[in-house]
């Protein structure tokens, strides 16, 4: 898959939850690790969306927030994915950071430097990485 979105995960729909308007898709995706999708109902029937189906689930890096004290709060936010910041890449507006998981995969996040400050984030600090579910796009190859 060629695409500008820093972050793909690929997996297995688990579970496909059908709502009035939109559907809630949940891809497993290895090591124990779900990612939730809120998407059109027409999408789910368009990319035949069904559990067993293989599938990605693409997030831009801009739209993957960091929390440094997410144990601390209920978060309505369906995906999260604690970590340790492994790299850090700076420019004068943005910083870029990638999440190292437990399970061996990464997440990257981009930020403003003023986040970055604020939340004091240094290589090796724990992190938790949250993503709205209405901000994964879920991709199947086209047949």
């Amino acid at each position: 898959m060629k695409t500008s979105a820093r972050n793909v995960f690929n997996g297995k729909i688990k579970a496909v939850r059908s709502g009035a308007i939109n559907d809630e898709i949940e891809l497993s995706v290895g090591g124990g690790k779900s990612i939730v999708a809120s998407i059109t109902k027409a999408s789910t029937e368009r990319l035949g969306l069904k559990e067993g189906v293989e599938a990605s689930a693409m997030i831009k890096a801009t739209f993957v927030l960091l929390m440094t004290d997410a144990e601390n709060y209920l978060l309505s936010t369906r995906n999260q994915f604690k970590g340790k910041v492994a790299k850090i890449t700076k420019d004068a507006v943005n910083a870029e950071v990638q999440v190292d998981l437990p399970d061996g995969t990464a997440i990257t996040s981009v930020i403003t430097v003023a986040s970055l400050e604020n939340l004091g984030l240094s290589l090796g600090s724990s992190v938790t990485a949250i993503v709205k579910a209405m901000n994964v796009i879920i991709a199947v190859p086209a047949k």
